[in-house]
């Protein structure tokens, strides 16, 4: 497995795996906040954000991606605050690939990536419903932080905030 730099033009190939490995949740939550988090994940704002997408490559296929934000930046195009440090956002495993670590691989690389970038810390946000996600965030160290969970739809749906702290 090779973890890398996405390139410029994988960048819509990466949308559709995206969104293909949430689809599992489509019919889990309600349509509005489907249609909303479909938005998200097949947004430009990363490409303009100065957040890095890594890859998963396994014999020239990629099985995988997530983005790293960096802080001081605007993660969430709805949001007006920057970040405080990196962010971890949008990790997706293709559901060919998904078993093999390739998740906690993608998540490593971008803990090693915020350390070497002189971080203190590294935080994301995943939705309750996004079970398996929460138990490897976890299991890797991070630590929830309820005063930075949100409901951004009324719809019952929280996204809540994870933070590792790299220090320790």
């Amino acid at each position: 497995m090779l973890i890398r730099k996405a390139h410029d033009n994988e960048y819509d190939m990466i949308k559709k795996q995206r969104l293909a490995s949430y689809a599992a949740y489509k019919h889990a939550i309600p349509e509005g906040h489907w249609n909303v988090l479909k938005g998200t994940l097949s947004s430009e704002n990363v490409k303009d954000s100065g957040a890095e997408i890594y890859v998963s490559e396994i014999n020239g296929d990629i099985a995988g991606s997530v983005v790293l934000f960096p802080s001081k930046t605007k993660a969430y195009e709805w949001d007006s605050q920057t970040l405080e440090y990196p962010e971890i956002r949008m990790l997706a495993v293709d559901a060919s690939f998904r078993g093999n670590g390739i998740g906690k691989a993608l998540v490593q690389h971008c803990i090693k990536q915020a350390k070497e970038d002189g971080s203190t810390f590294v935080g994301l946000h995943t939705a309750n419903f996004m079970e398996n996600a929460m138990r490897l965030y976890e299991k890797l160290g991070f630590r929830r932080i309820p005063a930075l969970d949100f409901e951004p739809l009324d719809d019952g749906i929280v996204v809540k905030a994870f933070r590792l702290d790299l220090n320790s």
